[in-house]
């Protein structure tokens, strides 16, 4: 049965304007910013508005060091180049730092947390997640460093703006003597308050860390990122590295493979006058998650988990997970899905076409790496230590013979409009129509 046409429905109507994901929010310091890059003709990657947004990260997040990019991927290239150069040593200009090398990396996350993994020729073996954060499991990661010993590398992901279990996760790389690459993509603003008093932001734990400003993202400069680093020496490296490694004479020296990675200054501008904001955003974003939480309350769902007392996340998106028994006969392929409504029961798929029927936007929860065509003959850990089989597709009608978290997250979970310009009675009817779908 069409949406459209199914008399739960009957009486909603559809949004006049898209209800979104998540969609950029501006206050207008943003474009004074931009009229002074243009003013003052610094409209390259150079600028006081990339030098304010480096002081500005270091000082919120609290590292020392700090380089805006192009891009979150783009840092996390340089991040991940950068540490498989420190172990493995400097490569031929032809070969990647990581040839033949494997990488531990989160399984439940976009694929441009571990895509530079390949660019650097490397192999990401990929970490199942576990249910208090849906991040990666420490256990997984304890597993995974007794089948692959010789692995030095940890490219971890905060999903959805909650803190993985990141002191758990240091502490096992530095058992290993491994480095830590921290993707805080979605995450800025995170951060784990101890017992001691003390706070630390996420991107701050990894040897080096990263953020997005992708136009999706809390704060956005509708794309950019920038890299986090504990020395100055290591942001000098990436910066140079990022300038197509020009050196220091008089003609166009190269001695180093470099990338055209820079942050554009008009770009930096919109940054800039967004950074101010980011408490609000967070503020905004959680109360969107709470009013969400109270309106499913007695629906056969979950929200999203936020991790334990120490974990204060940003709320980027707000997230449910239907229970097992609520769900309705469902199957995917790796492209196309099917569904059969059964009252009282529901599953993610009918929930995007309910929503996108109305005009508003969700989408169903990062596809597990492992599970992705591309990447399906590399090793996956779990807790126990087993892989899922590379060809099992993920069924959401039966109980799949590939038992990992991930996958079952994946099966169940959908991403909610989460846009924090959506007014409360946008939201109550997202809520209605979401209350629907189980009718």
């Amino acid at each position: 049965m069409q949406i459209q046409n199914d008399p739960r429905f009957k009486d909603i109507t559809p949004f006049e304007k898209r209800q979104w994901l998540a969609s950029p929010t501006m206050h207008g310091e943003e474009l004074e910013y931009i009229h002074e890059a243009f003013d003052t003709n610094w409209m390259s990657t150079v600028g006081k508005n990339i030098d304010e947004v480096e002081r500005l990260l270091k000082e919120k997040i609290g590292v020392p060091a700090a380089v805006g990019l192009g891009t979150g991927t783009a840092a996390l290239h340089l991040a991940i180049r950068y540490a498989g150069q420190e172990l493995y040593g400097k490569p031929r200009a032809f070969e990647g730092t990581l040839k033949g090398r494997r990488v531990f990396c989160s399984d439940m996350t976009f694929d441009a947390t571990v895509n530079p993994v390949a660019y650097e020729g490397g192999e990401a073996v990929f970490i199942d997640a576990e249910r208090d954060t849906w991040n990666m499991d420490p256990d997984a990661l304890e597993r995974a460093f007794e089948l692959y010993p010789d692995t030095r590398m940890v490219v971890l992901a905060h999903l959805y703006g909650t803190p993985a279990k990141i002191t758990e996760i240091r502490k096992i790389c530095d058992a290993h003597g491994a480095l830590l690459i921290e993707d805080a993509a979605e995450s800025l603003g995170a951060y784990l308050a101890f017992s001691d008093g003390t706070s630390t932001m996420t991107g701050a734990f990894g040897d080096i860390g990263i953020i997005s400003f992708n136009g999706n993202k809390i704060i956005t400069g509708s794309c950019g990122g920038a890299l986090l680093a504990h020395a100055q020496e290591v942001a000098d490296r990436i910066r140079k590295w990022s300038t197509q490694s020009r050196e220091s004479a008089l003609w166009y020296q190269h001695e180093e493979l470099g990338y055209n990675y820079r942050m554009s200054n008009v770009v930096a501008g919109v940054i800039r006058g967004q950074l101010g904001h980011l408490e609000e955003h967070i503020a905004q974003k959680k109360a969107i998650y709470e009013r969400y939480r109270e309106g499913f309350s007695n629906l056969p769902v979950t929200m999203n988990p936020l991790g334990g007392a120490e974990s204060h996340p940003n709320y980027w998106l707000s997230c449910v997970l239907i229970d097992r028994d609520a769900m309705c006969p469902a199957e995917r392929t790796e492209t196309e899905t099917t569904w059969t409504h059964v009252p009282g029961r529901s599953c993610p798929d009918e929930l995007f076409e309910a929503l996108k029927t109305f005009n508003a936007e969700g989408r169903p929860i990062w596809k597990p790496m492992h599970m992705q065509p591309i990447y399906r003959e590399h090793p996956f850990v779990t807790a126990a230590g087993s892989a899922a089989p590379a060809d099992q597709p993920a069924h959401t009608d039966k109980q799949s013979a590939d038992s990992s978290v991930s996958a079952d997250i994946f099966a169940r979970g959908f991403c909610l409009p989460s846009d924090n310009k959506m007014t409360p009675e946008d939201q109550d009817r997202i809520i209605e129509i979401v209350r629907r779908c189980f009718a």
